[in-house]
């Protein structure tokens, strides 16, 4: 996208973040978004806004240690701002499958591959990822392999994990909208 900030970028007329919080508000209890640049923007939609406790661009882990240290609750749940088709049961269809294997993480998997920023993740696990960001490790999977993780099937609903990256799939998304050939919230 350029160096724009996708959750920023309008589809359908509407930032991407709004989306993401349309479909996930009411689906947990609290919300914030984890942005290192324009919170003045984010800060509009009413929710804490953090930035990375490290500094640089360290990728997704970066954001949910961030996310871990700012939480009060027990669990964080983590999506991208980029993927306006969340269904509304994406949470408590992690949170079942975590309960049921007694697993710390539970992630969304598409029926192909690990999906591994949709992910309910507990709190109690950030002492452990501080530890794994800080040796420089920074690939989500090899930090899942290090706790118990359970894969969550989400292959009857793929356009969950239609992300935007570029105004081509922006234009593809807004005809998805626009003919309701997705869930789009």
């Amino acid at each position: 996208m350029g160096g724009r900030d996708k959750g920023l970028v309008e589809v359908a007329g509407r930032p991407m973040i709004e989306y993401v919080l349309e479909s996930l508000r009411p689906q947990v209890k609290s919300v914030m978004i984890n942005a290192n640049r324009n919170t003045e923007f984010y800060a509009r939609y009413d929710v804490p806004v953090i930035a990375d406790v490290l500094a640089g661009f360290n990728g997704p882990l970066a954001g949910m240690a961030s996310g871990m240290a700012a939480a009060r609750t027990p669990m964080i749940f983590t999506a991208p701002c980029d993927s306006p088709f969340l269904p509304n049961d994406l949470v408590q269809r992690l949170a079942d499958a975590k309960q049921l294997a007694n697993a710390a993480i539970a992630v969304a998997h598409n029926g192909e591959r690990m999906q591994p920023v949709f992910a309910l993740l507990e709190t109690k696990l950030l002492g452990s990822l501080q530890e794994f960001l800080g040796r420089g490790e920074r690939k989500i999977d090899r930090w899942f392999a290090e706790h118990q993780a359970i894969s969550v099937d989400f292959s009857d609903r793929p356009e969950t994990f239609i992300n935007v990256n570029t105004p081509e799939e922006v234009t593809r998304v807004e005809a998805m909208i626009r003919n309701g050939t997705a869930d789009a919230v």
